[in-house]
């Protein structure tokens, strides 16, 4: 298989390139945001043009049901119903096994049977299902389907995953795909090398476009997180992409960066945006807080975006404390450019030969906002 991934420059484990999609080229490393339902809450396509954003990620799960993968293919794909005329990359729905575990009523070899969380109807998703879906809504990235075990469960648990993975990701690549879309396979094995190594040589011997490092970030503890992470990437393709799943913080990215990671989404900015919160260096602020009821600062001193260059903290925090729909936007789209802009500074700082400077200044900031985990050991029945 060709790779449509070309590296442009290296410095240490970091590396910088370009991956082709049919809706553009990305440079890398990019940081997705998530527009799960086909929509970066709050954002409109062309604020997340102006902030920077190149690619983002939209979710096969959630969009089959609602409003269905036909009606969307009948419109167009994704990005016409949408609006995003920019590379899009869809999740399978395999990580829905692991955070809407309690709508899921069974795992087998086959696929997952959940209930809609929308209306409780009971749906097979299986590798064939998720690739289906995910041709109708002609991604420009489709994700194969796996099993993304919790945190915490027993090595069993965690290698019938891997084993499960595997066999899935076979019957996934064996699917059609819509024309010109890349299709990603997914590492799974939680924080056990052995294991990691197994799913590593299995996935990559299918064969696919790119490989994600999929099961981190989903309730270990940071270190064990990044040492896993480097271990598997050294067991990835160096001229393939690397994506590392849901991890999007300001020290998560530079330091998944300096372990050879291109690719990162998360769902940490939008959400922190929605609830009133702001990246800063040093990590964040809660404009809720009274001591910024007349703080007349941006948000960042020196920051482009949106809300810094037009509006104070004190502003913001009036318009999050009074539910004014623009502080929320204006927080989301700050956050947003954070990362946008950090991932830009790291591509300059690669192809520079300075990333060293950059991971040490963000580590020096203390930039380390951690996501809350939604998953729990499962007592799901499996076969």
């Amino acid at each position: 298989m060709t790779s449509r991934f070309r590296l442009t420059a290296t410095d240490g484990g970091a590396r910088a390139g370009i991956l082709e999609t049919p809706h553009g080229p990305v440079e890398t490393p990019v940081f997705m945001p998530v527009g799960t339902k086909a929509s970066v809450k709050a954002m409109l396509p062309s604020e997340l043009r102006d902030l920077g954003a190149r690619i983002v990620l939209a979710n096969a799960y959630h969009l089959y049901f609602r409003p269905g993968a036909e009606l969307i293919d009948e419109l167009g794909g994704v990005h016409a119903f949408s609006g995003w005329d920019g590379p899009v990359l869809t999740d399978s729905g395999g990580f829905q096994v692991f955070s809407l575990l309690h709508t899921a009523t069974r795992i087998d070899d086959e696929g997952v049977r959940f209930r809609s969380v929308y209306d409780g109807s009971e749906h097979h998703f299986t590798p064939e299902v998720a690739m289906r879906v995910q041709r109708l809504l002609r991604s420009d990235i489709a994700m194969a389907f796996d099993e993304c075990p919790p945190a915490g469960v027993d090595r069993a648990r965690v290698e019938a995953a891997v084993r499960r993975t595997g066999i899935w990701a076979a019957r996934s690549r064996a699917q059609p795909r819509a024309e010109g879309q890349l299709g990603f396979g997914i590492v799974q094995g939680g924080t056990d090398l052995e294991l990691r190594r197994r799913s590593a040589e299995e996935v990559v011997g299918i064969g696919f476009d790119g490989y994600a490092v999929g099961g981190l970030s989903v309730g270990e503890e940071r270190e064990p997180m990044m040492e896993t992470l480097a271990a598997t990437t050294e067991l990835l393709p160096a001229d393939y992409p690397r994506y590392l799943m849901g991890v999007g913080d300001p020290v998560g990215l530079i330091e998944g960066i300096a372990r050879g990671v291109d690719m990162f989404d998360c769902v940490l900015p939008t959400r922190m945006g929605r609830t009133g919160s702001a990246l800063v260096p040093g990590g964040r602020i809660n404009l809720r807080n009274a001591a910024f009821a007349s703080d007349q600062r941006p948000l960042v001193e020196g920051c482009t975006c949106p809300a810094c260059t037009g509006f104070s903290r004190a502003y913001i925090r009036h318009l999050v404390t009074q539910s004014e729909i623009t502080g929320l936007r204006l927080l989301s789209a700050h956050n947003l450019h954070h990362l946008l802009d950090l991932a830009a500074r790291a591509r300059e700082a690669i192809a520079a030969g300075r990333f060293a400077e950059l991971r040490a200044e963000v580590a020096g900031n203390g930039d380390s906002v951690h996501h809350e985990s939604v998953g729990k050991p499962s007592t799901l029945p499996t076969s």
